[in-house]
Parts: structure tokens; sequence; C-alpha cells
């Protein structure tokens, strides 16, 4: 395919004060690595239910449930929806109600005066310099930021669970094939004793079968002790009972989960953003920059309108008074005259803070491309290699059946037969590998295309 050329990306953030531009970023224009055929985009979405293992479809939604990143990760959009409220709020007038009651005398040779109040007291920031409208557009952003972080969450642990259990699939797979070289190996090292015994094999051949058979049992016994750790990492990730776990997947053990294909054709731009990790850190930046707005604000003037409404009552043995009493004041104009640098420091901060939001933007821009195209790297090696796998199992295969005829006709030795038998499980394995990489590159490229998520 030919190699994609760099474009600047000079989109402006949407939403900010003062046409804030958001940093220019390098996108491909289309992807360089081969791209996968027969995929369909709506099945990101279901991408799980696709699998056809419903063990796997359970512990994802398990391990979303359980995950304190997922929880955590919805805290914080409960506080930045409620933070987005009090931005608000600024916007608006505030109102208080009072109520009071006296009873006293405030003079010698006075009578006894029984006093009483309602009334309403409001008070109102006009912006004039846009300060509030800045930390509302903030708030704003960093709620959808949050949220697209909640999405986020959900899809690493998604990723996650299928990975482990990928892992360990792949695991009893190679269990399986360790356990067959096993059995081989003690029957070897069997029959070659009743051959010594008899002067047909060597002291040193027995001795060596032996040995093998001794090694093939600990190489099981340490993939034993892997498969059994992957499942304890499922449990922590699931918080399903550990019994019950090994009981389902002994119900299909050695089966790796076979994905459906996603289709890639979108340009990178478009395709990239479905990522909620991207449209958070683009959130950050427009929120980086209404700070920046308000820090700024700061340092110009600020009107406050006060007032206040109500009635009251005033009652003594001599008089019995009550009313309506109302004021509009006072109109305060607060101007800032020094404070020693704090106001000017403070935009200054925001506005490195904001220059920091657009570094991390591009950073994770660039660090999208790379998961995409390296997930399709991936896929295209092993697509590539599958075939050759297949043809160089099946010849060990072959030259296994004919070395053990041979052997067992005294004809070839037991080092050559356990060189081939080696040879034909390494094989088997190497098959195994290259399925559980190509599974695993299909959950990269999920994850890193957003996990289907889609941005409203």
């Amino acid at each position: 395919m030919k190699r994609w050329t760099i474009a600047l990306a000079a989109a402006l953030v949407a939403g900010t004060a003062g046409a804030q531009a958001q940093p220019a970023a390098p996108l491909p224009v289309q992807w360089y690595e081969a791209l996968p055929h027969g995929g369909a985009k709506a099945s990101l979405q279901q991408w799980w239910a696709q699998f056809e293992d419903p063990l796997l479809l359970r512990l994802v939604d398990a391990a979303q449930a359980a995950s304190p990143d997922v929880a955590a990760a919805a805290s914080r959009i409960a506080q930045s929806r409620a933070s987005r409220t009090s931005a608000g709020a600024a916007l608006l007038p505030s109102v208080d109600a009072n109520l009071g009651a006296a009873r006293g005398r405030s003079e010698l040779q006075q009578p006894i005066a029984n006093s009483g109040s309602a009334g309403l007291q409001w008070s109102w920031e006009l912006d004039l310099f846009g300060g509030n409208r800045a930390g509302a557009r903030a708030a704003d952003a960093r709620a959808v930021a949050a949220d697209a972080g909640w999405h986020e969450a959900r899809v690493a642990v998604a990723a996650e669970v299928a990975a482990s259990y990928t892992q360990l699939r792949a695991c009893e797979a190679r269990l399986v094939q360790t356990q067959i070289d096993v059995t081989s190996r003690e029957e070897t090292a069997r029959l070659t004793s009743a051959s010594r015994q008899f002067g047909m094999q060597s002291p040193g051949n027995e001795a060596l079968a032996r040995a093998s058979a001794a090694q093939a049992r600990a190489g099981a016994t340490q993939l034993m002790a892997q498969c059994s750790a992957l499942v304890k990492s499922l449990v922590a990730m699931t918080g399903f009972d550990e019994v019950q776990l090994r009981t389902e997947l002994a119900a299909a053990t050695a089966r790796l989960p076979r994905p459906a294909q996603i289709e890639v054709n979108d340009v990178p731009a478009r395709a990239l953003a479905q990522r909620p990790d991207l449209l958070a850190a683009e959130r950050n930046v427009v929120a980086a920059s209404a700070d920046w707005d308000q820090s700024r604000a700061r340092q110009w003037p600020r009107l406050v309108l006060q007032g206040n409404v109500g009635r009251a009552h005033a009652e003594t043995s001599w008089s019995n008074a009550s009313g309506s009493v109302w004021s509009f004041g006072p109109v305060s104009l607060v101007l800032p005259v020094f404070d020693g640098g704090q106001r000017k420091a403070q935009a200054e901060a925001a506005r490195a803070k904001f220059d920091e939001a657009g570094v991390v933007y591009r950073a994770k821009l660039r660090q999208a491309v790379r998961e995409v195209e390296t997930a399709l790297l991936s896929l295209h090696s092993t697509a590539g290699r599958a075939q050759d796998a297949r043809i160089a199992a099946e010849g060990f295969r072959v030259s296994l059946q004919a070395t053990d005829t041979r052997y067992r006709g005294g004809l070839a030795s037991l080092f050559e037969l356990e060189e081939a038998r080696r040879s034909d499980v390494q094989s088997q394995i190497s098959l195994i590998d290259l399925e559980q990489e190509r599974v695993q590159a299909w959950i990269n490229l999920y994850r890193a295309l957003g996990g289907g998520w889609e941005a409203s």
C-alpha cells in the first residue's frame, strides 16, 4: 500500500473564547498498513457478542461492573455535572429569603415593642468581561471529558479481560500439546528401559529417555501454574467465584475466542474521532482555554447589583404599623488596584496549563495513530505467517510419524525420535501462539478505534 503523506490537522477548538486555536497536530491522510477486509463498522458496538463465547461476554460485563476505574470515572461524571451546575449558577442572580422578629424597649419611658419582617435579598454580578461565561464553558467541557473518560475506562477493562481470557485459552491449548508430549516421552522411556533389559538399547539411551520425560513433566507443571495464575487474574478482575469460573472454563477448554473482523475504511481523522480518550483530551484543551479567559477577566472591574424587597411590621401599646419595604442598591463597582501581581500570575499559569493541554492532546493523537497502525501491522503479519505455519506443522507431524516408524524398526536413534517429537510439539505450539497473536491484534484494534463508542 502506498505510504501516506503527512498533513497538518489545524482545527479550531470549538466553543473557546477569543478564538484560541488548538495546536496543530500531524495526522496521516490514510493508513500505511494494509487494512483488514470483510468486516463491518457496526460490529464494534456488539463486538464481544460476535465472539460466540458467552462466558467471555459475561466476564466482560462482570469486570466492567466491578472495576474501580469505571466506578471512579462514574464518580468524576457526577462531580463534573455538579461543577457545571455551579458554574452556570454564577451567570444568574442569587436570591435569599430572610425572616426576622424582635421584642424589646429601645429607650427609657418607651413601651415594649414587637417587630417582624420578611423579605427577599438579591445580588447579581453582571458578567461584563465574560469571566463567568468562560467558567461555564470550562465546566461544560470538563463534563463532556468526564463522560468520555467513563467510556474509555469501560473499553480498557473489556480489552484487558479479553486479553487475559485469550491468554488463558492459549495456555490451555499449549498445555494439551505439552501433555501429549509428556505421554509420548514417558512411553518412549518405558520402551527404552524394556529394550535395555534385552540388550537392545544402551544405558545412555535409557538415561536420555528418562531425562526427556522428566523435562517434559516439569514443563507441563510450569505451564499449569501459568494457567492457574491467569484464572486467578480473571477472578480478581470480575469478582467471579473461582470454583464456579473453573467449572465454566472446563466446559470449553483450550478453545480460543474467534473475534469478528472490523472494517477500517475511514480515513484516520474520522476513525480516530471514535476514541473517547481523544475527545476527553480535546475537551480538556477547551476547558483550559476557558480557564485562561476567566483568569484574564478577573483583572478587570466587576459590577455587582444588590437589592431587597419585603414586608415589615412593628407593634407597641401606643401604635401598630406594617407595610412593604424595598431598596435597590448598593450598586458596587469593584476595581482591581493592587494585588502584588496575583491576578496576572494566575492568568499566566492558566495560559501555561492551556499550552500543556495542547501538548497532551497532540501526544495522545500520535499515540492513537501508532496504536491503530501497530494493530493493523500485527493483523497483516499474522495473516501472512499463518499458511507457512500450517505447512510447517503438517511437515513436522509427517516427519515425526516417519521417524517413529524408523525408530521402531531400529533404523533411527532415540535422539532422532526425540528431536522430531520436539519439533512437532513446537510447531503445534507455534500455531497456538500465532492464533493468540491474531486474536490479541483484533482486540488491540478494537480498543485503538474506541471500542464502539461514538461521540454524540
